[in-house]
């Protein structure tokens, strides 16, 4: 899949393989160095995920062969009202710094959500900017519905199908490597 774009040379969009791994890794180290949880952690995380089985969409985007940004949605544990639901986390999102403000990370989020739909993944979860996510439909007001251990303003949340109702309430939790992430 090819997103349209603010640039010609757009990337591709494809789904990660094993064979992505390390420019994975090196995307992720590069977009989180010097972060609160430093650039080892959102890598970490990813390899934690995917070798628990619960990746649910990884998707990279590459230009001329070269992987330049990842996205990753795991599989989460959530009820609503009372009922399980298919839910799935957004996290990490990453760019290499020098790419970064030309739209691939939004190309990619919003690859990813059409991914889930086609799954049947009914709502997913985000713990992030709060002036970046609502853009894709992410709300703050939906996730203060749900206990989690996240919640807090930067936990925000979106039903898949945008003529859903909302839950009443719930819980969140994430994929078991965000408990073990250090």
């Amino acid at each position: 899949m090819r997103p349209t774009s603010r640039w010609p040379d757009a990337p591709a969009i494809r789904a990660a393989t094993a064979a992505d791994a390390d420019a994975i890794d090196a995307i992720h180290r590069a977009a989180f160095a010097g972060t609160d949880h430093g650039y080892q952690g959102e890598a970490d995380l990813v390899r934690m995920i995917d070798a628990d089985g619960d990746a649910l969409v990884s998707l990279v985007a590459a230009r001329d062969g070269v992987v330049v940004g990842h996205v990753l949605f795991s599989r989460m544990d959530v009820e609503a009202d009372g009922s399980a639901v298919r839910a799935a986390g957004l996290a990490p999102v990453s760019v290499l710094p020098g790419l970064q403000g030309q739209g691939i990370g939004d190309a990619l989020i919003r690859a990813g959500l059409d991914a889930l739909r086609k799954q049947g993944v009914a709502i997913s979860f985000v713990l992030g900017h709060a002036d970046y996510y609502p853009r894709f439909g992410y709300s703050p007001d939906l996730a203060s519905r749900f206990a989690s251990p996240f919640a807090g303003p930067h936990f925000m949340a979106m039903m898949l199908d945008s003529h859903a109702a909302w839950p009443l309430g719930g819980r969140a939790d994430y994929a078991p490597a965000f408990g073990r992430l250090g």
